[in-house]
Order: C-alpha cells, then structure tokens, then sequence
C-alpha cells in the first residue's frame, strides 16, 4: 500500500469508526467527544506505528515526543477535527491523516465522515467554477477579525463552519474562494488539508506569503491562507494592510 493510499484508507477507517461510536448510544455532548477523539486515535496511531514503524508520528491525541525531530518523514494526524461538531452530530467535522516529508506535507488526506467523503492528495478532483462573489468560510463561533475586515474590503460573502478541515476542504470542493484563519492553530489543524489543497491547485501559505512548514519543535502555527489562487495576491496584501 502506498503513502497516500494508506492515509486515505486511515481517514476512511478512523471516520466510520467515529460514525458508529456516535451513533451507538453510548455517549453524548461532551463525552461523545472525548470517546470519539480516544478511539479514533488509538486506531490511527497503533495503524501508523504497525504499517510504518521507521517514520515519525505527532497527533492531538497523543503525548508529543522529541523523537519525530530527527524524522525526515512524519504523519501528523488529527483524530477527530471539530470536536464540537462531532459531539453536536453536525457535519462540520474532519479526520486528518497526513504526510509531512522534510516540513512539507507531501501526501494528506481529510475524510468528512457526516457527508462520507474522503479528499486525497493523490487524486485531485476538477475545481467547479468560482463564484462571481468571493465567499470566505469562517469560523462559525468566533471569527477572526482579520478576517472580518478583508471580507469587507473584497465584498466576500462569510460563511459560518466548524473544525479547519471542514473549511479548507470547502475551498478544494467548491463551495468557498477562501479560508483565511488568524486566530492560531496546531500542526495537525493544517497538515493535511494543506496537502489536499496543494494537489488541488490551491494556494497555500502562511498570511505573510511564507511557506507552511510541519515538524517543528513548537507545534503552533498562528495562521494561514488557503485560497483559490486568483484571489492569494489581494487577500495575502489586505491582511498585511491591516497589519501597518
């Protein structure tokens, strides 16, 4: 099994065991969320740690070591993305399975269980076409207001969602120009929806232009930009306007 072959079977897997944990009963709110995040974790690391023992691993769900440091290919995953969502019974919620190679994530793939979807690196989907308005996928709680104010300056329209990986992949399925999030992240809110949005054509990077790069030492990354790439330009200029 290949690279991206096994991160798309792991987020397939891990999001129908998520399914069936939600759906048996057993948990709810705040507790459905903690299980969810448990079991798909404990899937997805003792998977990875069996089919590729020599590579690195970081997840949300498991205690970070220093030992990925000297990996020159490290998954990064997010069991459950949108932990809200997931325990809330939306579908605004993604598994995040990616490769990261030399800091950059060369193989990712985001599943959304709630629509039985599964975005991969390795095979890119056309784009629809653009919206004659920009829309701008959001957070649905708090958005960021950076983003608030370059949707003003474009006349994008904003669009309310939950976990990051439900809003990249928005962009990659056509349903949004733009997700711009500068209220700060983790690596594994971006490393593989970075990889599918890179497959896709999209425009990646950090809000400064900067590369998006995986495997560091401090695992925060305060923002990124992934966009249609007709709009990087002129969204990547209105937030370093608002930063003067």
């Amino acid at each position: 099994m290949t690279d991206a072959e096994l991160a798309a079977h792991l987020a397939e897997v891990a999001g129908k065991i998520l399914i069936q944990v939600r759906t048996s009963g057993m948990f709810e709110g705040k507790s459905l969320g903690t299980a969810g995040d448990q079991t798909a974790n404990q899937f997805l690391v003792h998977a990875l740690r069996h089919q590729r023992p020599d590579d690195g691993l970081l997840s949300e769900e498991s205690k970070d070591t220093e030992e990925r440091l000297s990996k020159s290919r490290v998954w990064i995953v997010d069991p459950v993305d949108g932990t809200r969502e997931y325990g809330e019974e939306r579908t605004d919620w993604a598994v995040h399975v990616a490769l990261c190679v030399e800091g950059k994530p060369e193989i990712g793939a985001v599943a959304l269980p709630g629509l039985d979807v599964v975005l991969r690196s390795d095979a890119p989907t056309a784009m629809p076409p653009a919206a004659a308005k920009p829309r701008m996928v959001v957070s649905r709680t708090r958005p960021a207001k950076e983003a608030v104010a370059v949707a003003e300056t474009i006349g994008a329209e904003l669009i309310g969602m939950g976990s990051a990986g439900a809003k990249a992949m928005a962009v990659v399925r056509g349903e949004a120009e733009i997700y711009l999030h500068t209220g700060g992240q983790f690596e594994w809110d971006s490393a593989a929806p970075v990889a599918v949005a890179i497959a896709h054509g999209l425009h990646a990077s950090r809000v400064d232009g900067s590369p998006l790069v995986y495997n560091q030492s401090d695992t925060y990354m305060p923002d990124l930009l992934i966009c249609r790439p007709e709009w990087a330009e002129r969204v990547l200029a209105e937030v370093t306007r608002l930063e003067d």
